[in-house]
């Protein structure tokens, strides 16, 4: 114990430097996200800052992804949302705490693999489909209005509110010129700025730079200080009550409690696994991770400010900005717990509408189908799965969604290991027949290969073809060898292709490498 305390000692005083700058860079980057996506999600933007402190300075000490960076998440937006306008915002901090237990007590269980057992279809169609209802609701915000009400209704009114805004110019137009300035600054930021300043993260500088512009042209559009009494910064802590505590047992509760947590730890650990990635230091403790996540999910429900989880936006900063150790995550969360104690008077100068195109840009990145090629390289039936989460949520709502995606999963996994082709090809010349399997070879799918096998005339040499099969089991693989005896009696001989098989295997490793 003496030793490792005295490790993480001397990794703490090595590393502190470029830890520490790392944090500046994460706090900046957090900033503005923390911001706008407490805006999306109809809480105060101090809410999600407070939020981000308790990442940093508690998650980021427990966390078993050290460069994992925590916060509130534009993944939990459209959720938080739904909750705070069926529930009201005293209801949402009983359902984050009782979340945060939900997944406190799945870490300590030690069930962090099994939420990296999710389809990637699956979590990746979510993460698209909340992509474009953040871009949706968060476009009508960046016209300095409101989101209309369900995902395809905002979706489908973007077209008409453009036109109206255009037409009616004033507040409308000028906050669409501000979202316009942000977005077109944090695309090209990465590409075009000076290598000087390429350290200074796009969000913060478009949202800057929309400050000076709206400043210089008095422009008469919403201001944080219009969502928030900045000074009073904590007054956005609310405490349960015993009787909000009493409801937490209810279904519905229960119910919503269960939606945060499930999605909160896909996110989670779907980021600490790219994370990895990045890097070349410690790996990824999924339970610690799980059960630290619920710890500051938990304290952030008791606190009634918004949820958190891992996110990849900072956390991929922070690996960028050369942090070796979890001491950049922890101070990260210091800085925005000085920002909000005494600097906090600043954020009156923000326009909503840059902070809404920051999400609109964000919800853009979640949606685009990037993961397309890779997805399809396993089949179009995990295509089909992404796309119908993508439609369910973006037509429904997100747990319909999301449980749509478990639902076909699973029937899609129940048709593969019952479903068995084979063909079989002849070449009467050579007195070879080849038996090509495709599908899944087991138990329940034993009687048709073994009524294919008493097909097969006396004496013949037959080659077993594995490119096509996905599995195998014993079962059958007995039944082969069984019957390879029977027919040798006659004459015939049985030819297993297994390098057909092996070689398939390292394609796909090939491949899955090549893609991460």
């Amino acid at each position: 114990m003496t030793s490792t305390n005295s490790s993480a000692l001397e990794q703490f005083r090595q590393h502190f430097a470029k830890d520490a700058s790392a944090s500046v860079v994460v706090f900046l980057v957090a900033l503005p996200l923390c911001m706008g996506v407490s805006i999306a999600s109809g809480m105060p933007p101090t809410a999600g800052l407070i939020t981000g402190i308790i990442g940093g300075l508690v998650v980021g000490f427990l966390a078993g992804s050290p460069l994992q960076v925590s916060g509130p998440a534009a993944g939990l937006t459209v959720l938080v949302w739904q909750l705070v306008q069926q529930y009201g915002v005293a209801m949402l901090g009983v359902i984050v705490l009782v979340a945060g237990l939900m997944q406190l007590v799945a870490g300590l269980l030690k069930l962090g693999q099994w939420f990296r057992a999710v389809s990637p279809a699956v979590i990746h169609g979510m993460l698209a489909g909340i992509g474009l209802l953040i871009l949706a609701s968060q476009f009508h915000v960046m016209l300095d209005s409101k989101p209309i009400g369900k995902g395809i209704d905002n979706l489908l009114a973007i077209p008409g509110a453009l036109l109206q805004a255009v037409q009616q110019g004033g507040r409308p137009l000028q906050a669409l010129g501000i979202g316009l300035l942000t977005i077109l600054i944090i695309a090209g930021w990465a590409k075009f700025s000076p290598k000087k300043l390429k350290t200074l993260p796009g969000p913060l500088v478009a949202v800057l730079t929309a400050v000076l512009v709206a400043a210089i042209f008095d422009f008469k559009i919403k201001y944080v200080s219009d969502l928030a009494d900045l000074d009073h910064v904590w007054a956005v802590i609310q405490f349960p009550t015993i009787e909000n505590l009493k409801r937490a047992f209810e279904p519905a509760m229960l119910i919503a409690a269960a939606s945060v947590a499930f999605i909160a730890s896909a996110e989670t650990l779907l980021c600490a696994s790219a994370v990895d990635q990045m890097h070349q230091g410690p790996r990824t403790k999924y339970d610690q991770e799980l059960a630290a996540q619920g710890f500051g999910n938990a304290l952030c429900g008791f606190l009634g400010v918004l949820p958190m989880t891992g996110v990849i936006v900072r956390s991929s900063a922070n690996v960028d900005a050369g942090a070796k150790t979890r001491t950049s995550a922890i101070i990260h969360g210091l800085w925005l717990l000085v920002f909000v104690s005494v600097l906090s008077f600043s954020l009156k100068y923000i326009p909503v509408a840059s902070l809404a195109a920051v999400l609109v840009f964000t919800g853009y990145k979640l949606a685009y189908p990037k993961i397309l090629p890779k997805l399809s390289e396993f089949g179009k039936s995990e295509v089909a799965i992404y796309v119908a989460v993508i439609v369910t949520i973006v037509a429904t709502d997100l747990l319909k969604g999301v449980v749509l995606g478990l639902i076909l999963s699973l029937l899609k996994l129940l048709y593969v290991f019952s479903h068995l082709d084979i063909r079989w090809d002849e070449d009467f010349v050579n007195n070879r027949l080849h038996l090509n399997l495709k599908g899944a070879a087991t138990l329940i799918r034993l009687p048709k290969l073994a009524a294919a096998l008493d097909e097969v005339r006396r004496g013949a040499e037959v080659h077993v073809h594995f490119d096509a099969l996905d599995y195998i089991d014993h079962a059958c693989l007995d039944l082969l060898t069984n019957w390879e005896k029977q027919h040798e009696a006659t004459g015939g001989s049985l030819v297993l292709e297994w390098e057909e098989l092996s070689h398939k295997y390292h394609q796909r490793r090939t491949s899955a490498r090549a893609a991460s």
